[in-house]
């Protein structure tokens, strides 16, 4: 599993209200919809992070 890093966001009070609201729908917290997000957006955008490979000695 990737490292995860705390940073502050800051937000429009509405659009935190939204995902809020998207998070509970889906049984998601606040942060695991933000991630969630992020992540379709990369991959829609075709802009994933290049997953670290291994070094098998």
């Amino acid at each position: 599993m990737a490292k995860k890093k705390a940073f502050a966001l800051r937000i429009n009070e509405d659009i935190l209200k939204a995902v809020e609201k998207w998070a509970a729908d889906e049984f998601r917290s606040t942060n695991g919809q933000l991630e969630w997000m992020l992540n379709k957006c990369l991959k829609d955008a075709h802009r994933e992070p290049n997953k670290k490979k291994e070094n098998k000695d």
